[in-house]
């Protein structure tokens, strides 16, 4: 079939032709919208979930509600090779400068706009956060340069000022578990501030399953501020919506032999969903997608998702690091004691902990329980045993 045509988007973050089995997560947020610029308080949103699931997908839908319903939303990626502070600070910035262009501030956002500038000079003194904040700093107001205690009046400043202009702002961070416990407890804080303070600003963002724990962790009410939903694979109907709506968009149908294989092989994750459905577009004849067409296109889809969505994460790690991932993946996907990953690598738990460690604060492993790890990724124990065929092999070069 014409590969001009094919209607799959296997990359990051990119929105697919069809969102499936996403309606309840969507719906939360237009509520969480609408209760707050209606003054009710509403808890916000952290989404949580493995690699390729759709959070970042979902980031980008609450994006477009937020602009359809009149609210600033304001985006980033969280990293651990970006400081947060001058992050937070330019964020905060541009979310004044759009909900209250200067030219319609009164003494209300001028304020606003001093507290900012407070910040900005505390985070970075050289003036650089400051374009478009033609005012004097306000003192005694987010300058003791404590990021915990700063971000709250931050924070408070943008609502006011979005509540003047009868306007809304929504902060949407992606990748949130890379943030210190320090950052995490100013910004769950800074959230706190606006809740008591009923205004017209809030948080979403997106991160892996540790989440919940992470932010327990930082600040002890913060299963109270926010809610946690956490999606995964899609159940069969929405699996199978998602693999053959984008087809039929484009006058493609798929027989039944063909989505049971390729649901067999993706287990209903979105990003393999999309994989497989770019593969098995490319290799069909069409107009309709077979069975033989799925079995013929398996093969592809391991060697793209090895080479585009695996092996990327490998690349960063020690031979040992991979040795432990490689022992896990022998005993299976789900989540492994790790004194069982110790006791398969003949070694004891304590001599092996620092590798744990080290792949949990890669991003590689999650802690679901005490003593246990997982992986981050969905099939990752099918891709280290064909990139590590044993587990005191190489790897491949």
């Amino acid at each position: 079939m014409d590969r001009r045509r094919n209607p799959y988007t296997p990359n990051a973050g990119a929105p697919p032709r069809y969102l499936a089995g996403r309606e309840v997560e969507l719906d939360d947020f237009r509520t969480l919208l609408y209760r707050l610029r209606r003054g009710y308080s509403e808890q916000s949103l952290i989404v949580t979930g493995l690699r390729g699931v759709g959070k970042t997908v979902l980031l980008g839908r609450y994006r477009e509600i937020a602009e359809d319903e009149g609210w600033v939303a304001v985006e980033a990626e969280v990293s651990k090779s970006t400081a947060f502070g001058p992050q937070i600070a330019s964020l905060a910035r541009r979310a004044l400068l759009q909900t209250s262009p200067r030219a319609k501030w009164n003494d209300r956002i001028h304020r606003s706009a001093a507290v900012l500038k407070s910040f900005s000079l505390s985070i970075q003194p050289d003036g650089s956060l400051n374009i478009g904040l033609d005012v004097d700093p306000a003192a005694g107001q987010a300058d003791t340069g404590n990021l915990n205690d700063d971000l709250a009046d931050v924070f408070e400043a943008v609502g006011l000022a979005a509540r003047e202009s009868d306007s809304g702002v929504v902060f949407l961070f992606d990748e949130i578990q890379f943030l210190s416990k320090g950052e995490l407890e100013a910004l769950i804080g800074a959230v706190h501030r606006t809740v008591q303070r009923e205004l017209p600003i809030t948080f979403a963002g997106a991160g892996l399953p540790q989440l919940p724990g992470l932010a327990g962790d930082a600040k002890s009410y913060a299963e109270r501020l926010f809610r946690f939903p956490s999606i995964g694979e899609l159940p069969g109907p929405e699996a199978i919506a998602a693999l053959t709506e984008p087809a039929k968009l484009e006058g493609v149908e798929y027989d039944v032999g063909a989505m049971d294989k390729i649901l067999h092989y993706t287990e209903g994750y979105p990003y393999f969903i999309q994989e497989f459905g770019r593969a098995v577009w490319n290799l069909a004849e069409g107009p309709r997608i077979t069975e033989a067409d799925a079995v013929a296109a398996a093969d592809l889809v391991d060697d793209e998702l090895d080479d585009s969505f695996f092996r990327t994460r490998v690349q960063r790690c020690t031979k040992e690091e991979l040795r432990y991932m490689r022992a896990m993946a022998e005993l299976g996907p789900k989540e492994q004691k790790a004194v069982d990953v110790a006791l398969l690598l003949q070694k004891q738990s304590e001599q092996v902990s620092p590798l744990r460690s080290r792949l949990i604060n890669k991003g590689l492993l999650y802690t679901p329980n005490y003593g246990y790890a997982k992986f981050t990724v969905p099939q990752f124990d099918r891709f280290m045993r064909r990139y590590m065929p044993e587990i005191d092999g190489q790897p491949p070069t």
